[in-house]
Order: structure tokens, then sequence, then C-alpha cells
């Protein structure tokens, strides 16, 4: 089939440049990727992963990330040490 057609989309500059350099590692252009993805969505009448719509809990913290609210945690104990502390739960023992 004759490529005869033009798709064009615009982003930030450092997101194409991540996603270029992702795509090369896989031996890949961006249009080649865009041309597969397309290929699939017209093929499988759907994308080709899961597309969620975020629940109001993951909204929130979203959205208080974006304000500079959230926490930062030095490493994974000092998170689960956190939520601990926010949510006790019982042990059984």
């Amino acid at each position: 089939m004759r490529a005869d057609s033009v798709v064009r989309a615009r982003l930030d500059r450092d997101t194409k440049d991540r996603a270029a350099e992702a795509l090369r590692e896989m031996g890949l252009s961006v249009s080649e990727a865009i041309r597969l993805l397309l290929r699939r969505v017209a093929e499988e009448k759907r994308l080709p992963f899961a597309v969620q719509v975020p629940n109001a809990a993951t909204v929130r913290a979203m959205n208080e990330l974006n304000e500079g609210r959230g926490q930062r945690f030095e490493n994974v104990e000092e998170l689960f040490q956190d939520l601990e502390n926010e949510h006790p739960v019982d042990k059984v023992t």
C-alpha cells in the first residue's frame, strides 16, 4: 500500500526527543512507530493498550503533585512507614 497521507501531532520537545531515543534503541523511527500504532488501531478497532480514567483519589493526588504539595521519600521504606502511620493495619499474630 502506498503511503500518500501525512499525520501531524504537536507535543513538547522533551517528550519527542525521549520517545525518539527510546524508539531508536528499538530500531524504529518515530514515523515507523506511528505507522505501527495506527495499523493496529485500524485492524483491531482499539488501542493496543488499556486507557483508564483516574479515580477521584488519583486525580486529587495528581493535582497535589502539580501544585508542588506532594510528599517525596528517600526510599520505599520511608513511604511504607508513612502509609502505615496514616492508615494503620491490624496485625494478625
